[in-house]
């Protein structure tokens, strides 16, 4: 009783105040998600905001609702400039929720103005994912995260911009350095919380974990069947498409034997990741997570499979010694999947009529952690378990998966006001206790469940297969084919 009233009134704080503008880009789920929390966590007024965004799609009757300014415009390589011009100087701060609009251009953008940044993902121009013109490789988030990565020297000291930092990529990065502080308390290993970049990854490797899965099953539903011709999901169509249209892409750890046949290097950046010659939304693999126990998910691509695989990584001198293997490994609401497998046998045509379900959900949960494989208990999984009916009470225009991305959003806006001038920034290189004393309050069940599962339970029973027996965290055996 006394943690949900502690919890009860942390939903109430104020942690910071804000006297500059605030400009919103984009105003699907999670802008429309967020924008409650901003008001109620930072000291802020309404008159401070402006939402830009290409439509409307059912966020207008919360605008006026709190009384933010609204301007519907799409932001093109051509009038973003002139349209953020007399929106953001010194001081000010870019929310950035938009899809097709170029992450690397609006960082620039915001240096130059003297403007704080954040973003939920690393977005290119129209083109950047689905262009036939460029090769697998520069279609990846390997690459446009290194292209990102580019401005950290140029813009060192300048207005921190938060970079890829809603529920995965962002949060899991915090939930990962938890998870090894328990890890450790738990198998006895006596150490410091880690202050350091190469202090985490003697921790991971100190402990023996060989993968990393981003491990998520949402159970959300709604009693409104899915029709022909429509895509369902809990969360933005238009980014989980593009996303999934991407090639697989994981961070590739030391332990492993081989490259899958269809496995290729990068010829450029940290080399920290590879990826499949086939699209995430075709691609599977076996994970774990408490509630659900063993499913498929989707190796859907998203840049903490690559930032945590190269924060984790240790060297000695030019040679890597040590990296965890790092991805994605998600199981969407069964709308969703049934909307995927649609689009799946169109070559990954989207269908032309999409269905955001929020309020209609009348049951489920979002089970969203990470899963740490290969230490001596086996297997770890630490993260959230919010169910819709939690949800509803915690904040409005919200669903269980939203929330999960808004909570971070908000922490992250709140570090970087308190952490002004640190440049362009991950999410692994914040402080993770911080993002997550400000998260917790909206992530219902927060819990850490050790397993005997390996990828090689229940295998080979009525069929033969090609298993490496002497090794259960190696890829291969993960692999559905």
């Amino acid at each position: 009783m006394a943690k949900k009233t502690a919890r009860k009134a942390t939903r109430s704080k104020k942690y910071v105040s804000f006297k500059g503008r605030m400009v919103m880009i984009g105003f699907g789920s999670i802008g429309q998600g967020v924008l409650p929390l901003i008001l109620r966590h930072i000291g802020i007024k309404p008159s401070q905001i402006t939402i830009i965004a290409e439509d409307a799609r059912g966020g207008i009757p919360e605008t006026k609702r709190y009384g933010v300014k609204f301007i519907e415009k799409r932001l093109t390589r051509t009038n973003y400039r002139q349209t953020l011009a007399g929106l953001l100087a010194k001081g000010d701060f870019l929310v950035n929720l938009s899809v097709e609009v170029a992450s690397t251009a609006l960082v620039e953008l915001c240096q130059q103005a003297g403007a704080l940044y954040i973003d939920t993902c690393i977005e290119p121009w129209p083109g950047g994912y689905s262009d036939p013109s460029l090769s697998v490789s520069r279609r990846s988030n390997y690459a446009l995260r290194d292209t990102m990565l580019k401005l950290k020297p140029r813009y060192r000291g300048g207005p921190t911009a938060v970079i890829a930092h809603g529920a995965n990529p962002g949060l899991v990065s915090h939930f990962a350095k938890q998870a090894l502080v328990n890890l450790a308390r738990d198998t006895g290993v006596k150490a410091a919380v880690p202050s350091t970049r190469e202090g985490w990854g003697k921790l991971a490797r100190r402990l023996g974990v060989k993968v990393i899965h981003i491990a998520e099953r949402d159970t959300q539903v709604s009693p409104k069947p899915k029709e022909v011709g429509e895509f369902v999901n809990t969360w933005s169509i238009d980014g989980f498409v593009s996303e999934g249209g991407q090639p697989a892409e994981m961070g590739w750890g030391t332990h492993e034997k081989a490259l899958p046949p269809d496995g290729r290097r990068h010829s450029f950046g940290c080399d920290a990741a590879i990826y499949l010659n086939r699209p995430g939304l075709l691609t599977r693999v076996r994970t774990w997570t408490p509630l659900e126990g063993p499913f498929h998910g989707f190796i859907i691509t998203h840049n903490e499979s690559i930032s945590m695989a190269d924060y984790f990584t240790l060297r000695d001198g030019k040679k890597v010694v040590y990296r965890p293997t790092v991805h994605y490994a998600y199981h969407p609401c069964d709308q969703a999947i049934m909307s995927m497998h649609e689009i799946s046998g169109k070559n990954l045509k989207q269908q032309k009529r999409q269905r955001l379900i929020v309020e209609e959900i009348t049951s489920g949960r979002d089970e969203l952690g990470v899963l740490l494989m290969g230490h001596k208990k086996g297997a770890y999984w630490y993260g959230s378990q919010l169910d819709i009916h939690e949800t509803r009470k915690l904040t409005p225009y919200n669903n269980a998966t939203s929330i999960q991305v808004c909570a971070p959003v908000l922490s992250g806006i709140i570090w970087a006001l308190e952490n002004p001038a640190q440049g362009v920034v991950e999410a692994d290189e914040m402080d993770f206790a911080r993002n997550l004393e400000i998260c917790m309050p909206y992530l219902g069940p927060v819990v850490g469940k050790y397993s005997d599962w390996t990828p090689l339970k229940d295998r080979g029973v009525l069929f033969p297969e090609d298993l490496d027996k002497s090794d259960p965290w190696q890829f291969k055996n993960f692999r559905v084919v």
